[in-house]
């Protein structure tokens, strides 16, 4: 499993193409709308391999789209009413807990506090981030 940092800003997925000889990495509008990257700033950047999953919920390397997905960005990985055990990391800003599952998604856990492992029950997902209640545990 790749270990994700805290200071993650962004995560997406794009196709990496030639153009007039330099390999160019195209990042969505909404990574810049939502301040995650800005024009002539620098970035490190991190190149996964684009796993499919098949019938045989083998992974392979490829960038064929599954055939019943439309292309585009990855739907979040939780879904409302959804229950899941959870470690919150950190307090933002709002004093709400915060988790991260699958692919460094974040969910908002008013009340949690770090260290906290509640079971969740997810309220309300948005595309970056998703909102829960505490339904059992904590500290």
């Amino acid at each position: 499993m790749v270990e994700i940092p805290d200071s993650l800003r962004s995560l997406f997925t794009a196709t990496v193409e030639e153009q007039e000889g330099k390999y160019v990495i195209e990042v969505p509008k909404s990574e810049i709308e939502n301040e995650a990257a800005r024009p002539g700033s620098t970035y490190r950047v991190a190149v996964l391999p684009h796993a499919v999953e098949t019938d045989s919920t083998e992974t392979s390397d490829t960038n064929e789209a599954a055939p019943d997905r439309e292309p585009g960005p990855p739907e979040p990985p939780v879904d409302e009413g959804e229950r899941r055990e959870v470690t919150i990391e950190s307090v933002g800003d709002q004093g709400d807990g915060i988790a991260k599952v699958e692919r460094g998604y974040v969910v908002i856990v008013p009340g949690a506090r770090p260290g906290d492992q509640p079971t969740i029950e997810i309220d309300q997902v948005k595309k970056n981030v998703a909102f829960a209640t505490v339904v059992e545990g904590g500290r």
